[in-house]
């Protein structure tokens, strides 16, 4: 039953009873509506005339802005709950009063015309107070699927109502079909009191804070609060609008029918069945076609829905002014107003703060809507009884409202965007401020108080942070750290404060040049070079020649560095024959000279250009010592020659190495572009380095970087992917007159979105596998199984965060960058609405068949990421077997390595056909431990 629940109306387990019961509620609402507004406009119809419908909507105005003003005086004091149950006992005692006055028949004008007004009341609160706990009790996603179901337990109260109206009316009289109602509504306090407990009275924390914090809000009018807000406005314009173009159809639905039909007890019977037959068309259009629309078109869109066939309609009646022109043009009203478009404005009031939403949306269906029909009396009494036209005239009227009408959705369209994004924003911000965590601070004091006292770690990792940042006001206690014991913390000292010309500081920076460190003396020689008075010639004069070797050392480095922009400098000091006899005496055996001295012979030979002795370099750049490659690589990116990019490429699959290599790889300017081009058509790019290419091609902002990105694009390595979309993210950002391809993008979206399906179709068989075998597998005869299971179930979930992160690029490629960035957040965040909202804006944001393929994917991360069984996505549990060779198709996070490892500790035959084809495995680690694992298998009995 809950599988065929589900799939018939998209309600999901924890969702059925609840929904069922907020059916029944309005359910019931509705059926009272459909006995009382028939029986009560068609006495007032026959006995006061069509005629005095208009002082009727006058009246209903005035009563319901005075009300209004005791209802949300109400709200700001008093729970809802308590003020709906209020409500539900004078609505159901007045309407008992009403079959009283009826079964004596004791009616007349006054009594007619307040029973006018009260059910008019009743239609508008009564409605209201429901789709304001729907609210409350239903997410953005929920009521997406739900309020459909719910709807269609509003129109089948509709069918109900109407034919019950209609037949007891006839039979036995309206005095028992009154009483009937004021009964039945009793029976919605016990249904509210339910729902209450379940749902409303266990609103999250998150929910209550919220409300709590913004509890002043509610002490402004509901009229500011909806003036303040565009969205708010527009809505209550059209709610406006189409209430005053119902009224005018009402009115000549009402005028022709009356002329048509004179007995009282034959036109209330007329009215109950066309109210009835109109909603039985509503409950179809409800249950077959509103959640289609709705996911079709969206919700500002669906909206538009209602005006246009009441407008099609009005046309109609132009050409024929007859009565069953106005019936279809009715039933357009009743059919439409009731399905899609009650579900459409519903979902569009969603963005809006709950605090703000339960008085303004009460305003609005009381207030603004008692006011409308009011306005349509006054346009009614002018136009019938003072210009004396015919009632046909309405019609053009209606026409003209129509087109304010359509004019108003597109408002309403931008708004409810910008509204979704100020509430995901105020959200995060909400929890962000509620949640606050002591951290480091990063002001002056604290940046000082390192500085003075922190660690040598500590210190480091401060001026790794201050990089890019230089501040006068620190320059005093980092001209302190130059007596710092330690040598490193010196040199990033000295670096610092090259920035300055005022440091005064030559005298203990010249002390340090006499420390047996060879990067410290470089680098303090570099800095007397460049800020001392006395002379270049001076300089090297003094320090070229020096007895100490780490002197000497330093000066020939800077020589060097110098002679790059004054090759006349290196003639005069003879540059290139010192170098020359510092290579012979100190490469004769590297294994017994000095790193630090190799390291400046490196560096050295790089800015001096000396070509003859770049295989010097090479060589280096395969050194065993980190230290050596390091310099060996700053040396390659400083020459940017094309004989050091293989061996730089080589050097990216090495973590250590990794940042170095693309800061050398960049050096070489956009040109390496065309060289790594040329390596991707001939198939020559490793795997590990491909991945680390979007790097160093996102620094150039031209049309070979995309070209090349979007070919990386392509991989099946998901880092390749992701980094591939970062960098052009960051390139669209800077270069705007670039242009990336949209229908690669797309298809890049639908192939993403597969892969996470993928990966998610095999991740919940093997958790699945996992919570089945979990006791068995923890004994100590197993444990080694279920930690290779393990393994490869958390390289599979880091797959698919890599997977997910790659989405939003693209989307971010595709769509509004700032606009994905928001949703983005609140994706990532802890806070469940922010995620409901983060989706539904972005539904609304996308074309529908990328949507079609994304909002699986982001409701089963918002919504079921701790519960793989996904009703979102379909995950059918597939064999070990099968999703072994599925994993043996993936690259990425190491997942082949644990996919071989948990075959090895499995030791089962039936998993040999996983391992083949050998050779796929590019990895050599893998690639021999899956031969082993072969072997040992074919060895097993």
């Amino acid at each position: 039953m809950r599988k065929l629940i589900h799939k018939t109306f998209g309600l999901r387990d924890g969702e059925i009873f609840i929904s069922f019961l907020m059916q029944l509620y309005i359910f019931i609402i509705i059926t009272v509506l459909l006995i009382v507004k028939p029986t009560v406009n068609a006495l007032f119809v026959s006995q006061l005339g069509a005629d005095n419908l208009p002082y009727g909507y006058l009246l209903v105005a005035f009563i319901a802005v005075a009300t209004t003003y005791f209802y949300s005086k109400a709200i700001r004091n008093f729970s809802l709950v308590k003020i709906t149950v209020l409500s539900l006992v004078v609505f159901s005692l007045v309407f008992t009063i009403l079959a009283v006055l009826l079964n004596f028949n004791f009616i007349n004008k006054f009594i007619l015309y307040f029973y006018y007004v009260f059910v008019s009341l009743f239609a508008v609160v009564a409605t209201s107070q429901f789709w304001i706990f729907a609210n409350m009790v239903f997410n953005a996603r929920e009521a997406k699927r739900i309020f459909g179901f719910i709807g269609a337990g509003a129109i089948a109260g509709g069918i109900f109502g109407g034919y019950l109206t209609s037949i007891i009316a006839s039979n036995f009289g309206k005095e028992y079909t009154v009483f009937l109602a004021s009964i039945l509504l009793l029976a919605c306090i016990p249904i509210l009191r339910k729902v209450y407990t379940l749902r409303i009275q266990y609103l999250n924390t998150f929910k209550r804070k919220q409300v709590i914090a913004s509890q002043d809000q509610l002490e402004k009018s509901s009229l500011k609060l909806i003036s303040k807000s565009k969205h708010l406005s527009y809505l209550a314009f059209i709610t406006g609008i189409s209430v005053i173009v119902a009224k005018l159809v009402d009115f000549q639905f009402s005028d022709f029918a009356n002329k048509a039909i004179p007995n009282s007890d034959e036109l209330a019977a007329f009215f109950g069945f066309w109210f009835s037959t109109f909603n039985v068309v509503a409950l179809v259009l409800q249950l077959f076609f509103t959640n289609k629309i709705l996911n079709k078109l969206g919700v500002s869109s669906s909206l538009l829905v209602l005006p246009l066939t009441i407008g099609l309609g009005s046309l109609l009646f132009l050409t024929f002014p007859e009565l069953w022109v106005l019936i279809i043009i009715k039933g357009i009203d009743g059919s439409f107003k009731q399905s899609l478009n009650k579900a459409a404005v519903e979902l569009s009031i969603m963005p809006i703060p709950l605090h703000i939403k339960n008085q303004a949306k009460s305003y609005i269906d009381v207030a603004v809507d008692s006011i409308a029909t009011g306005f349509a009396g006054f346009l009614l009494i002018f136009f019938i009884k003072k210009l004396n036209l015919s009632t046909s005239y309405i019609t053009v009227i209606v026409i003209l409202f129509v087109f304010i009408w359509i004019v108003l959705i597109y408002k309403l369209r931008e708004a409810y965007f910008e509204s979704f994004k100020k509430n995901i924003q105020k959200t995060l911000t909400f929890a962000s401020n509620n949640n606050v965590k002591p951290q480091k601070g990063n002001n002056l004091f604290d940046i000082k108080n390192v500085l003075e006292n922190g660690t040598e770690e500590a210190i480091l990792n401060m001026f790794d942070r201050l990089k890019d940042y230089k501040l006068k006001a620190l320059q005093k206690p980092i001209i302190q750290l130059l007596q710092h014991s330690s040598n490193k913390v010196k040199i990033e000292a000295i670096e610092y404060l090259d920035f300055f010309d005022d440091n005064n500081i030559l005298t203990k920076i010249e002390a340090l040049v006499y420390e047996k460190d060879d990067t410290l003396v470089y680098i303090a020689l570099d800095y007397i070079l460049a800020h001392s008075p006395k002379t270049e010639e001076h300089f090297f004069n003094t320090y070229l020649n020096h007895s100490d070797v780490y002197i000497a050392n330093g000066a020939l480095l800077a020589l060097a560095k110098q002679s790059q922009n004054n090759q006349s400098l290196g003639v005069l000091y003879q540059l290139r024959k010192r170098l020359e006899d510092k290579i012979e005496l100190h490469t004769a055996d590297d294994d017994y000279v000095k790193k630090e001295i190799i390291a400046g012979l490196l560096l050295s030979i790089a800015y001096s250009r000396m070509t003859n002795h770049y295989d010097f370099i090479t060589k280096h750049l395969n050194n065993k010592h980190p230290y050596i490659v390091k310099f060996a690589t700053i040396a390659a990116g400083i020459t940017a020659h094309e004989v050091f990019i293989s061996d730089l490429l080589n050097l990216l699959a090495i973590k250590r190495h990794r940042k170095r290599a693309i800061k050398s790889l960049k050096n070489y300017g956009p040109r390496i572009i065309n060289v790594l081009l040329d390596l991707e058509s001939k198939g020559e790019l490793k795997s590990k380095v491909k991945k680390n290419i979007p790097k160093i091609v996102g620094a150039f902002q031209n049309e070979n970087a995309v070209k090349m990105l979007l070919k990386i694009l392509k991989s099946k390595d998901s880092t390749s992917r992701l980094e591939a979309t970062k960098s052009l993210r960051k390139i669209k950002r800077k270069n705007l007159n670039l242009t990336i391809s949209n229908r690669v993008i797309k298809n890049q979206i639908y192939k993403e979105c597969g892969f996470y399906e993928d990966i998610l179709e095999v991740l919940t068989s093997i958790q699945h596998t996992i919570n089945k075998d979990l006791v068995d597998e923890a004994n100590e005869n197993n444990q080694t199984i279920y930690e290779a299971r393990k393994n490869l179930s958390n390289a599979l979930e880091l797959e698919l965060n890599k997977s997910f992160l790659t989405l939003f690029n693209l989307l971010s490629l595709l769509y509004n960058e700032e606009d994905i960035q928001i949703i983005f957040k609140a994706m990532k965040s802890e806070i469940k609405e922010a995620k409901i909202n983060a989706i539904e804006l972005l539904e609304n944001l996308l074309d529908s068949a990328i949507k079609n393929a994304v909002l699986p994917v982001l409701e089963h991360f918002a919504i079921e990421e701790d519960t793989l069984d996904s009703s979102v996505i379909k995950t059918p549990l597939i064999s070990e077997l099968e999703y072994l060779n599925k994993i043996m198709t993936i690259s990425g996070s190491n997942i082949r390595h644990f996919a071989v490892t948990y075959i090895k500790a499995a030791d089962n035959r039936a998993f040999l056909p996983a391992l083949l084809p050998l050779k796929k495995y590019r990895n050599k680690a893998v690639g021999q431990l899956a031969y082993d694992t072969y072997i040992q298998l074919l060895k097993k009995d």
